[in-house]
């Protein structure tokens, strides 16, 4: 079977059930079963059935965010974007692979870095890093005495390219539905927030 025939097998269109039993999981991730056979008038068997797939194929995950920025715990007031681009022969393969070893442990990456992906910039892979710090300056030292060092190690003296670097100001929006300033309150999907304002998906 070819990749794109392989790809093409693992594609899941949601159902109109399914449609509803998400759209209730983006207004609230514990809800449970009962909950949502009521509030969508799906049967809580259905509900438990489509749900438990939708998990075991990747389609519907959970994450919980601990809130150390300013706006809660007050660990982090400031968040940049950082850019590292690779050079021409550092691969996705190898990248990935050393990513996983490092984050078997608990290091200065998860301490700061509250996001990151793998990109492509002209053709060369790079790091989108969200990282986190006290400061402006407390980002440019952790980013200079441990980060780019510790990539370095990781991926070679010379990998690195090329830097760049952005201030976040303020999150807007989250996995597509969560409109932070807008439509959130106390950690979840306003009440009154409307079902068709929540997209799940054609």
């Amino acid at each position: 079977m070819h990749d794109s025939e392989s790809s093409a097998a693992k594609v899941h269109t949601l159902d109109e059930q399914e449609r509803k039993i998400v759209r209730a999981l983006i207004r609230d991730p514990r809800q449970s079963d009962n909950a949502i056979g009521e509030s969508t008038g799906v049967n809580v068997r259905t509900v438990s059935r489509k749900r438990q797939r939708l998990e075991q194929e990747g389609v519907l995950s959970y994450y919980a965010n601990v809130d150390l920025t300013a706006s809660g715990t007050r660990q982090y007031n400031t968040r940049h974007l950082y850019t590292i681009k690779f050079r021409i022969g550092v691969t996705y393969k190898r990248l990935l692979e050393d990513i996983k070893r490092e984050n078997a442990v608990k290091s200065v990456f998860t301490e700061v870095i509250f996001e990151s992906h793998i990109a492509e910039i002209d053709g060369k892979l790079a790091m989108l890093l969200f990282i986190d710090g006290e400061s402006d300056l407390d980002i440019v030292q952790t980013v200079q005495e441990k980060l780019i060092p510790s990539l370095r190690r990781n991926h070679g003296e010379d990998s690195i390219e090329e830097v760049s670097t952005v201030r976040i100001l303020l999150p807007v929006r989250a996995m597509r539905n969560y409109v932070l300033p807008v439509n959130m309150t106390e950690g979840y999907l306003r009440k009154d927030w409307p079902d068709e304002a929540v997209y799940v998906g054609r």
